[in-house]
């Protein structure tokens, strides 16, 4: 009796301690504690987010740099086989963008179509004739960039050889830059066609093209 005694307190104590420690596990977070970590986070956001802005410019001047060199490829090749008369012309003002006021503004886009009768202007698509003058294909406006093209006219033609002609020009440039700057931007860039018809794009941050 005097062992039994002995024992009992011990086995009460150890059937207590395991729901003690699950107690402690189970146990979460304050609100206190989850609002200070909100806060802290929160202030780490708005100190790092300016940082963040030259980095995202890059990135959408390069994306429509990109999009713009992808169609003059396109368009080259079309003119090639179709035997010249394919024109690259610039979209209107319009659905929200006002980027494309003047004829030198292609910041709303662009398209390219089959120039049938030559008349340097898209003409009603007619899908049922062939050929036609229904778009070959269209871009949308790119976000926040501004496209300078200074010597077009709001299109430029492809002929039979591929070259590329803008306002009686064979070579010329068009530069990008974010929305609401200018070239000095270091994400500006710049897209220069040769004489031979060739593309290329100038080094990071640079938006001029060699003479």
């Amino acid at each position: 009796m005097g062992y039994m005694s002995f024992l009992l307190p011990h086995l009460r104590a150890m059937q207590t301690q395991p729901r003690t420690a699950a107690r402690r596990q189970a146990r979460g977070f304050t609100l206190l504690e989850v609002m200070v970590v909100v806060a802290i986070i929160a202030v780490l956001a708005a100190i790092a987010a300016p940082s963040f802005t030259p980095l995202i410019e890059r990135w959408r001047v390069r994306d429509a740099a990109e999009g713009l060199q992808s169609t003059l490829y396109f368009a080259r090749s079309e003119g090639i086989k179709r035997g010249g008369n394919v024109i690259v012309m610039k979209s209107a003002d319009g659905g929200g963008c006002t980027n494309a006021t003047a004829a030198t503004q292609w910041g709303c886009g662009w398209k390219v179509f089959y120039d049938v009768n030559q008349n340097n202007a898209q003409d009603t698509c007619d899908s049922t004739k062939t050929p036609n003058e229904c778009d070959l294909q269209t871009c949308a406006a790119p976000s926040r960039v501004e496209i300078n093209f200074a010597s077009s006219n709001g299109y430029l033609t492809i002929d039979r050889w591929g070259l590329f002609n803008s306002a009686g020009n064979n070579s010329f440039n068009l530069r990008l830059m974010p929305q609401g700057s200018d070239t000095a931007n270091p994400a500006a860039t710049a897209l220069c066609v040769e004489l031979g018809g060739r593309i290329s794009r100038p080094n990071k941050g640079d938006a001029t093209c060699p003479s």
